[in-house]
């Protein structure tokens, strides 16, 4: 379960619970893709002194962080990267379009944590840079808002804007000159720039002191050129996660 990624609810994200569990998440094979596939997933959220481990924020990540002032933190992490598998999607099994492997990334980030009332509210600023030089960088900028509390029912909102460098681009998106013939596709080299944008809600039930059902739909667009890519069949995608936690 530690080589998969969950994005999960903005409730999740703005406590210091300690979560795990499982989860199902209906998502494409790829970010483009018209492919849809159910796939298990980890919910996990723990903050230690200085070392945390989380999955509620759209990547599964370790790490340590520092607390510069109240609800200010910055850190470093270590994170899972997915790849894309053309046994996934018909559309590249029938191109024969490359597999890209799963791997890790290495990079920082800046978190504040504030509540404007009842209201918690958290930012993120995170910089990726794959392991692997030749699959390049990326920054996250994502901002998660707790917008209800009803007895045990609690909601949130997300959004998330990733950009990429020209080779984050082109080793998911691009088909060089060279490989077209083979993959009856025309070329495309891909560009930095922004590559998504990320909408989601969530939901949770404290059904008692420690199980916590949840549940979240996101909706992802890409972004700019990235969607001239002949390899994306669609520019938006949605997910669903459904799962269950226990809080310790």
């Amino acid at each position: 379960m530690l080589g998969l990624i969950a994005p999960l609810l903005a409730h999740a994200e703005l406590s210091d619970e300690f979560l795990l569990g499982p989860a199902m998440r209906s998502q494409p094979a790829y970010d483009g893709s018209a492919s849809q596939r159910w796939q298990l997933v980890p919910i996990l959220r723990y903050f230690g002194d200085p070392w945390f481990l989380r999955s509620t924020q759209d990547v599964l990540e370790l790490g340590a962080r520092l607390q510069l002032a109240p609800g200010l933190h910055v850190g470093s992490q270590l994170a899972y990267e997915p790849g894309r598998k053309a046994g996934e999607s018909g559309f590249l099994a029938s191109h024969h379009v490359a597999d890209v492997d799963r791997g890790a990334s290495v990079g920082g980030h800046l978190e504040w944590d504030h509540r404007f009332g009842r209201m918690p509210l958290t930012l993120v600023a995170r910089l990726r840079q794959h392991v692997d030089l030749e699959r390049g960088l990326q920054i996250d900028l994502r901002a998660s808002a707790g917008v209800l509390r009803w007895g045990v029912l609690a909601a949130g909102v997300y959004a998330e804007s990733t950009w990429a460098s020209a080779k984050s681009v082109d080793r998911f998106y691009g088909i060089a000159p060279a490989q077209a013939p083979l993959t009856a596709l025309p070329a495309f080299v891909g560009t930095s720039g922004w590559l998504t944008a990320v909408y989601g809600l969530g939901a949770r039930v404290d059904v008692d002191r420690h199980w916590v059902p949840v549940a979240a739909v996101e909706s992802r667009h890409l972004l700019s050129a990235v969607t001239r890519s002949p390899l994306v069949e669609r520019a938006k995608n949605f997910y669903l996660t459904l799962g269950c936690a226990y809080r310790f």
